[in-house]
C-alpha cells in the first residue's frame, strides 16, 4: 500500500464518523431528549473507532455495496423529510 493510499482512506473514515456524529446531534437537538444526546455521543465515539477499524475495507466490493444501500437510505430520508416539511409549508 503507498503512503497516497493510507491518507486517501483516513478522509473516508474521518468523515464518515464526523456523519455519524453529526446526525447523533442532530437528532438530539430534535428531540430535545438530554438521553438521546447522550446516547447519540457515545453512539458517535464508538462509530469513529469502528471507521478507523474499517478503513482498509472500504474498498472491497461487499462494502461499497452496502454503502451504497446507506447512500440510498439516506436519500431516501432526506427526501422524506423535506417533503413532509413541503406539506407543512402548504397547509
Amino acid at each position: 500500500m503507498t503512503q497516497e493510499q493510507s491518507t486517501d482512506k483516513k478522509p473516508t473514515a474521518e468523515s464518515f464518523a464526523e456523519m455519524v456524529k453529526k446526525f447523533g446531534q442532530a437528532m438530539g437537538e430534535i428531540f430535545d431528549d438530554p438521553e438521546l444526546k447522550e446516547k447519540a455521543r457515545e453512539f458517535a465515539e464508538s462509530a469513529a473507532k469502528s471507521a478507523k477499524a474499517f478503513g482498509s475495507r472500504l474498498k472491497d466490493e461487499d462494502v461499497k455495496d452496502k454503502f451504497r444501500d446507506v447512500g440510498k437510505a439516506a436519500e431516501i430520508f432526506g427526501e422524506s423529510v423535506a417533503n413532509h416539511f413541503k406539506k407543512d409549508k402548504e397547509q
